[in-house]
């Protein structure tokens, strides 16, 4: 199993990002996805899940109405399409993959992880 991340960078306030997890070695339509993100001194957070056929998703309360999760599974892609950025949303992003279908945000759920791409949201 494996799990990339790409998209990542510096942006200003207010600016836009998209990130995208490419993954491979197992069945992708399968599996639920989650978006999380670790600042620095802080414990990983749950950002956004999206459900194996890509028809529900589900937010945090801190991204909701800016941030969008979608998923391509022809091409076992997960994107986080990220608008209205503030400083506050500097961490690292991870994307991660569930075998069983539930709603979840709790990490420990996720079995497996990419390593995760830097955002950081600054004038």
């Amino acid at each position: 199993v494996q799990l990339v991340e790409s998209g990542g960078g510096l942006v200003q306030p207010g600016g836009s990002l998209r990130l995208s997890c490419v993954a491979s070695g197992f069945t992708f339509g399968s599996y639920a996805m989650g978006w999380f993100r670790q600042a620095p001194g802080k414990e990983r957070e749950f950002v956004a899940q999206i459900n194996r056929s890509g028809t529900n998703t589900y937010y945090a309360d801190s991204v909701k109405g800016r941030f969008s999760n979608s998923r391509d599974n022809a091409r076992n892609t997960v994107y986080l399409q990220m608008n209205s950025l503030k400083p506050e949303d500097t961490a690292v992003y991870y994307c991660a993959a569930d075998r069983v279908p539930r709603l979840t945000i709790v990490p420990g759920d996720f079995g497996s992880w990419g390593q995760g791409t830097q955002v950081t949201v600054s004038s």
